[in-house]
């Protein structure tokens, strides 16, 4: 396994559709446990093939953080099928380091996704984890949490976002 360079913004695979998977291999694998070496050393609770720079529709969360084994989902070309309810907490990005804001997100939903063999699954979600893993489909849109920011939030989230960009060059 490998530890690999997260993507900062304003990197543009950031903001890149990515490709559904359709090749299930030893390849993919790799991806997958190298992706998960990276989250867990970051440390963060999830993390998204964007994020390391593949254009593929792979996401991983673990709110345990590499705790507890059982607790890592991968998800490969995951669809949200239902969702309900409605928080607003506190969120981060590891490709936006140093700034958080409250985004409203669902609080329950249910998700079909591929495991690592390709077979659809089916996951239901609710509370953090429901969170995060709109968080990481986000990434998988070229969608960060600070784009779902409104009014004061949005105005702060624009100059901290200007300031990693000057910063940047």
């Amino acid at each position: 396994m490998a530890r690999l360079p997260i993507r900062l913004f304003p990197d543009p695979v950031l903001r890149v559709r990515c490709a559904e998977v359709s090749v299930f291999d030893a390849d993919l694998e790799q991806l997958v446990a190298d992706m998960t070496e990276t989250m867990h050393a970051a440390p963060g609770i999830g993390l998204a093939a964007p994020q390391v720079g593949i254009e593929q529709r792979v996401a991983l969360v673990d709110l345990s953080v590499g705790k507890e084994p059982e607790d890592l989902h991968v998800l490969i070309n995951p669809r949200i099928v239902e969702s309900d309810g409605s928080g607003v907490e506190p969120e981060g990005c590891l490709s936006i380091p140093d700034f958080t804001e409250k985004v409203s997100r669902p609080t329950h939903l249910r998700l079909e996704f591929q495991d690592l063999q390709g077979t659809t699954q089916e996951l239901e979600a609710d509370d953090w984890l429901a969170r995060a893993i709109c968080h990481e489909l986000d990434h998988l849109d070229g969608v960060l949490f600070v784009d779902h920011l409104r009014g004061l939030r949005r105005e702060k989230a624009k100059r901290a976002l200007r300031k990693m960009l000057k910063e940047a060059r």
